[in-house]
């Protein structure tokens, strides 16, 4: 079977978000008709190939036009009672947030020319990617239209703020979790009711683009990447402290970070400080086919990954998968659901958050030690083969949509 699927996402294309791009790309394979509803349009310097088809495809609306303002006035005249109870509802579910408050406010008027879209359309089904805004609007539009909804849950969208998070869930189909860590946290912050409805699907990877070099000769310089937006969360700043006490005990490196984001000038400052110039490199953002053969050079992967102050942090990057996937020894901090995937002493190695010593410690042993440590990552590999496989799991997806289908 297959249906016709709406996709919810904050903001496309985003270069970030390559898991929700693989998956609606899978989906679309298999014979699902897919719809993007993006909140927002981004404007990104590099774009994957693979988004192109999908920007002149896509359901965007303004924030406020003569359009959005029909649709509000012809669900008003409807169904009076109904419009001002759902604008009470947002009102009173995000009052004790006021940045969610805003949002929601702004948001409101767009799902409901975004429902009438859906219902002329023929829209099945609604998934919504983050359990923030997207599966708000998801709610908004399920109250509006009787559409069913289903939301995948990720990482800081439910670790931050808790706003409405409970009425979302609650109203949802399905929930897929990306890990057992987010299941547990949903249950336990709402409850055991919504045990039963919570599917665990892991994001997945296409094995076939990663090339290993498993059985490569090390570099003259030990070569290590690190993939992530350049924020607070992705700790790139331990894995540049580590770097400066690699230099100080003279082992040889190059260092390269992956992606773009506001901590550059930071980052490029703290760089400086340690006179990292030539060891340390901030390499700005690459498509996913740039960042295969970065990892195909490489001889380990970090991800340094924090837990903020404000409770942000990592669900389980894909760029583990990836790296993984590529046959390098990955070093991670052992947050949230990381340990899911890396398994000390068995697929990689984990080390405290916020901690460049251990972080450093790490990295040498590997580097003395670099055929034990690509034995196990080997084994990443086998479990990303297993767990974390693209077509795998994108079928686990289209089964639970066309399971909630046939009922």
């Amino acid at each position: 079977m297959s249906g016709k699927i709406a996709y919810i996402l904050s903001r496309f294309p985003k270069i970030s978000e390559t898991f929700i791009l693989r998956e609606i790309n899978a989906l679309q394979n298999e014979g699902w008709e897919i719809e993007l509803y993006p909140l927002m349009l981004e404007k990104e310097k590099v774009v994957h190939p693979e988004a192109a088809p999908w920007l002149k495809r896509l359901h965007h609306f303004p924030w406020i036009s003569g359009d959005v303002i029909r649709a509000n006035l012809r669900y008003f005249f409807r169904s009076p009672f109904g419009y001002l109870g759902l604008w009470g509802k947002i009102v009173l579910g995000n009052g004790s947030n006021p940045k969610f408050l805003a949002r929601a406010l702004v948001i409101f008027p767009k799902a409901l020319r975004m429902a009438e879209e859906m219902q002329r359309s023929g829209i099945q089904h609604i998934h919504a990617h983050f359990a923030t805004h997207p599966a708000l609007t998801a709610w908004l539009i399920h109250h509006i239209t009787g559409i069913s909804y289903s939301v995948t849950v990720h990482a800081h969208d439910i670790y931050v703020s808790q706003t409405m998070l409970a009425e979302k869930m609650r109203a949802a189909s399905f929930i897929i979790a990306i890990s057992e860590f987010n299941r547990n946290f949903l249950i336990k912050h709402i409850g055991t009711e919504i045990k039963e409805k919570i599917k665990v699907v892991h994001c997945g990877i296409d094995l076939n683009t990663y090339k290993s070099r498993d059985e490569a000769p090390p570099h003259a310089k030990f070569q290590l990447k690190s993939i992530g937006s350049l924020e607070d969360y992705k700790g790139m700043s331990y894995l540049i402290k580590a770097c400066a006490l690699l230099v100080k005990q003279k082992i040889p490196l190059d260092c390269e970070i992956i992606g773009r984001g506001k901590n550059r000038h930071q980052l490029e400052a703290l760089i400086q400080k340690h006179h990292l110039e030539k060891t340390v490199f901030l390499v700005g953002a690459k498509t996913q086919k740039e960042v295969a053969e970065a990892l195909s050079e490489a001889d380990c992967y970090v991800q340094p990954s924090i837990i903020t102050k404000t409770g942000k942090m990592e669900g389980i990057p894909v760029s583990i998968m990836e790296a993984l996937g590529s046959g390098l020894p990955v070093v991670a901090s052992d947050i949230s659901g990381i340990s899911e995937l890396i398994r000390t002493h068995e697929t990689g190695y984990l080390v405290p958050e916020k901690n460049p010593e251990a972080l450093a410690d790490t990295l040498v042993s590997i580097f003395q030690n670099l055929q034990e440590a690509r034995v196990l990552a080997k084994n990443g590999r086998k479990l990303v083969e297993k767990e974390y496989d693209l077509s795998k799991n994108s079928a686990r997806v289209a089964h639970l949509f066309e399971e909630f289908l046939n009922q």
